[in-house]
């Protein structure tokens, strides 16, 4: 077990603060200028108490804050404490995904993508669909703000259910792939990190009888 020193603690807790730092001024510039624009655009956002509005901005800068510095915190692990056949299967498994991703089309590139980002997509698509349909509908002179408020409602959860469909059939071709992936050949790359560790443990070996001094000659009787 690789025991951690004080250094790399102070960096990696200096990588996660430079990570939430980042999160918070990214997501800032976004849910602060959007909930001015929001103010001063809609009569019913300005009727919202000024802690649903904090609360807003919250929600959307909390997330960022979290995730980025997590990321950060991952990748200076990744970058100063696996050494070794640790890093060494790290990056052939690295090579191995971009050597993938170089093979893909670009219409298999697209949904492996929206494959692996299925929930964010789902999220976004329903925001922004509310948003469109909100903006759209908010024009019309004739009806109230609760009528308002339904009709984009319903847009945006119509929207959203095409989207489901959309992730329902992304979700069948990946159990499709992951059942072609089981029939594929057993996955021995254990054996390869006992390898590249043995490689190792030899070259520490051969470093340390370097070091030693070689012998003068016989001890005089």
């Amino acid at each position: 077990m690789k025991i951690v020193t004080e250094e790399q603690l102070a960096g990696h807790n200096s990588a996660t603060y430079r990570g939430a730092i980042e999160g918070f001024l990214g997501s800032a510039a976004f849910a602060l200028p959007a909930s001015f624009i929001l103010n001063r655009r809609w009569a019913y956002y300005r009727s919202l108490p000024l802690s649903l509005k904090a609360l807003g901005v919250v929600i959307v800068v909390a997330p960022c804050v979290s995730i980025q510095a997590e990321r950060r915190g991952l990748e200076y692990d990744r970058e100063v404490n696996w050494t070794g056949a640790g890093r060494m299967e790290l990056d052939r498994v690295a090579s191995e995904a971009d050597a993938r991703w170089s093979g893909l089309s670009v219409k298999e590139k697209v949904a492996d993508w929206a494959t692996r980002h299925k929930y964010g997509i789902i999220c976004g698509s329903w925001a922004l669909s509310l948003a469109v349909a909100g903006a759209i509908i908010s024009r019309d002179k004739y009806q109230s703000m609760p009528q308002k408020v339904v009709q984009a409602r319903v847009w945006a959860q119509g929207l959203t259910i095409g989207v489901l469909l959309v992730a329902g059939a992304l979700t069948h071709s990946q159990r499709q792939q992951a059942l072609a992936a089981r029939k594929a050949p057993v996955d021995h790359s254990w054996q390869t990190l006992l390898d590249e560790q043995e490689k190792e443990r030899q070259l520490q070996k051969e470093a340390q009888l370097d070091v030693l001094p070689s012998p003068t000659g016989a001890p005089s009787s």
